[in-house]
């Protein structure tokens, strides 16, 4: 909201925007489907101040959260919006009408994958977002199974720096740690088959308009001999990387550790400090010092198009203080990240990108890990599901 000026309520369905400035992203803001994005609140809740968590989830779409019947990290139930009125078309990913043809959505959590599997297969459930790749045989062969990649731009890991701390508050260890990885053992661990993943040095995702290895060239090789030099040059004295690892969510239980035996061979001394995936996001939070329950680095993964520019991809906001957890502060990529919103002429903004990139590896905020796609499971009398950035829950049908 920096290049907003003033926003007015004209009437009840029409809004006015008017710019500071020309600002090259406004229709790809308001239309951003996926975190983090703009949600249409009521006045009395998006008047909340911004530092405080909301506790009425009152939006504007095709459901209503059932508040009464959720229980945090078991079930989570919705249902239809009598009085949602949707747009007289066919839906079309998240845009379109969005027609709800269930009366009810029930989410509910199954930690242990096995079990998820087993459940669709007997149809004690109806659909599973995100099956690991490795059970994907076993829905396969079933006839009342279907699977299919939702969002076919799939998504894109990540190792994130905590610039705050020893060892990663200096670039050069940083600089160290985008050579000791490769993409490719860390989507062999979690994915396994070739045929849902591609290695990828873009930091963009490969196949977007601004697609470029610019600075990527010559790392995310395993290069141990030029990730040993740069810590020498950042005179690292065995400080050890907290490296956090996120357990009980499949497509990430398993990059921890191939991170720490990778960041183990270039010099590093790594201390791997296993937890629930709440847990992290807790405490990826705080800003304490390593031994105070700090941390170094951790592993997740992005929706492609939450990454497709320096702008709309999260970790590389450098605005210190204001950044996301890891904090990366650098005047330069700032400033950068600034021109590329100010762009309104695409090829320029390529250039920017670009320019981005290249300094994506001289003061890093994350290394990026490759591509994947994540089929989602459900039974075959499940009709509907649309292909989107991510799923969706009208225009589904139970038969």
């Amino acid at each position: 909201m920096s290049f907003v000026a003033d926003l007015k309520a004209e009437n009840a369905k029409t809004f006015t925007m008017k710019l500071k400035e020309p600002y090259g992203l406004v229709l790809a803001t308001l239309a951003k489907p996926t975190s983090n994005l703009p949600f249409m609140m009521p006045k009395r809740v998006a008047e909340t101040d911004p530092n405080t968590q909301i506790t009425d989830p009152t939006g504007s779409g095709p459901f209503v959260f059932k508040k009464e019947e959720w229980k945090p990290g078991e079930k989570a139930v919705y249902l239809k919006n009598a009085k949602y009125k949707p747009r007289a078309e066919p839906s079309s990913g998240f845009s379109g009408g969005k027609v709800v043809k269930v009366d009810r959505v029930e989410w509910v959590w199954i930690a242990d994958p096995q079990t998820q599997v087993n459940a669709l297969l007997n149809g004690e459930i109806d659909f599973i977002e995100a099956p690991p790749h490795d059970l994907i045989p076993l829905l396969v062969k079933d006839a009342n199974i279907k699977t299919l990649v939702v969002a076919p731009m799939g998504r894109q890991y990540a190792f994130r720096f905590n610039v705050l701390h020893k060892p990663f508050d200096n670039a050069k260890a940083r600089q160290a740690v985008a050579y000791a990885l490769n993409q490719k053992d860390f989507l062999n661990s979690t994915i396994g088959d070739a045929e849902f993943y591609v290695t990828c040095k873009s930091l963009y995702p490969c196949g977007s308009p601004l697609e470029t290895t610019k600075g990527w060239e010559d790392k995310i090789e395993s290069n141990f001999a030029k990730a040993k030099a740069l810590l020498a040059e950042a005179a690292y004295d065995g400080t050890p990387v907290v490296l956090m690892q996120s357990t009980d969510i499949a497509s990430l239980a398993n990059l921890a550790p191939v991170a720490k035996s990778l960041l183990e061979k270039a010099g590093f001394k790594v201390d791997l400090q296993a937890m629930d995936w709440q847990t992290l996001v807790s405490r990826r939070a705080k800003r304490d010092p390593l031994a105070s329950g700090g941390w170094s680095a951790y592993l997740t993964s992005w929706g492609s198009v939450d990454v497709l520019d320096p702008v709309s991809t999260n970790f590389l906001n450098a605005s210190c203080e204001k950044a996301t957890f890891g904090w990366p502060c650098d005047a330069e990529l700032e400033r950068l990240r600034d021109a590329f919103a100010k762009e309104t002429d695409p090829a320029k903004q390529k250039a920017i990108a670009e320019a981005v990139s290249v300094r994506a590896t001289e003061y890093p905020t994350h290394v990026h890990l490759g591509q994947y796609l994540q089929p989602s499971a459900f039974r075959r009398n499940i009709l509907g599901v649309l292909v989107a950035s991510n799923v969706a829950f009208w225009n589904i049908e139970k038969k």
